[in-house]
């Protein structure tokens, strides 16, 4: 069997951040986008990342998923502290900590709906059938059981899109991390993919940290922080 975070252990956070910063640097060029940064996202817990293009949002988020390194500060996953491991064991507590969800889908288009859901639990170090098992159910779930065998050129941008939550959401992750991930579909479909992630937030309690430039959707999660001018302020949800 494959591993999986054991939710029950976990002390009431699934992502702490701590005086986190993140500059870039070209040649003598120093640029900071923020410094001193401090987040905690509880068990469960939805948090909308609200803030002007180019604010660093994107950023915090590949920070907060191990996908980047900060320059100051320390990133928390699960309890485990990111700095002090292994880019091996990096990669595996982001494949079991972690689902992420993203503008466009990023499906691999040579394999099946079920394959690309499968995919993670393989990783994981699950059987095929395992694998395949908890990919079928969850994208049942999503809507897609009848989608299985189809390829992501034969699926509707909300169907690719549901597909990537279930990628996402398939090692019952501590948190879900997503990138404007309605921000490619039409209104209604945009409002049925989020109208899902937060039906499945509910039932697996897996936190949400999601990016998003909508505020209708952002002022229906149980925080909004705005990001400005590097520094993350709390949005009284009748302001956002």
């Amino acid at each position: 069997m494959s591993k999986v975070i054991d939710m029950s252990a976990l002390q009431g956070e699934a992502i702490r951040a701590e005086q986190l910063g993140k500059t870039y640097a070209e040649g003598k060029l120093r640029t900071p986008v923020f410094d001193g940064l401090d987040l905690s996202v509880r068990i469960g817990e939805t948090v909308a990342i609200i803030g002007a293009s180019g604010a660093g949002k994107s950023t915090l988020l590949h920070l907060l998923g191990g996908l980047d390194t900060p320059t100051a500060g320390e990133v928390y996953v699960a309890g485990q502290k990111m700095s002090d491991l292994s880019d091996a064991a990096r990669g595996q507590l982001r494949n079991r900590a972690l689902g992420f969800v993203y503008q466009f889908h990023h499906l691999l288009p040579e394999f099946t709906a079920l394959e690309n859901v499968m995919l993670p639990v393989l990783v994981g170090g699950a059987s095929v059938d395992e694998a395949s098992q908890r990919g079928t159910a969850l994208l049942e779930k999503v809507g897609l059981g009848h989608r299985l065998g189809h390829k992501p050129g034969e699926l509707s941008g909300g169907e690719r899109q549901r597909a990537a939550v279930a990628r996402a959401l398939v090692n019952r992750p501590a948190c879900v991390l997503g990138d404007e991930p309605t921000g490619n579909l039409d209104d209604r479909t945009a409002g049925g993919v989020f109208e899902l992630m937060l039906e499945l937030n509910r039932d697996q309690k897996t936190s949400l940290v999601l990016v998003t430039h909508d505020r209708r959707l952002a002022r229906q999660l149980d925080r909004v922080l705005e990001l400005h001018e590097g520094k993350l302020r709390e949005v009284p949800l009748n302001e956002v």
